[in-house]
């Protein structure tokens, strides 16, 4: 049996982005994640060792968005190989990582990118 865990807009400051400017100044970003892992005996043990922790699942967000890339795809694949490393109960996960008022000479909410693996 399967269960999924979903961690929807986190936000962080980071200094993601193709311009130089944007690596130096930072901009707002979100992050939503949804994980599919197998059950196991976590439900039935109440066994939080055996769980997806989803604190620990932020905290390797948090890090992630820590580092600097020039493109929202790479942060999005660093956060899934972080996570699949860490996790090995994990079968699925979907990663959407947003940068909020991207700046394209206009009124724009996001630009988003989504990976699944």
């Amino acid at each position: 049996m399967e269960y999924r865990i979903t961690l929807e807009r986190m936000e962080f400051h980071a200094f993601h982005g193709c311009y130089e400017l944007e690596r130096k100044v930072g901009n707002r970003f979100t992050v939503d994640l949804t994980v599919t892992a197998e059950l196991g005996d976590v439900a039935a043990e109440d066994c939080v060792e055996k769980a997806v922790n989803y604190l620990t699942v932020y905290e390797i967000v948090c890090q992630q968005m820590s580092v600097t890339q020039r493109t929202i795809e790479r942060v999005a694949m660093n956060i899934i190989d972080a996570l699949y490393a860490d996790f090995p109960q994990i079968r699925h996960l979907s990663c959407t990582v947003s940068k909020l008022a991207p700046p394209l000479g206009g009124k724009l909410d996001r630009a988003s990118v989504t990976l699944e693996k």
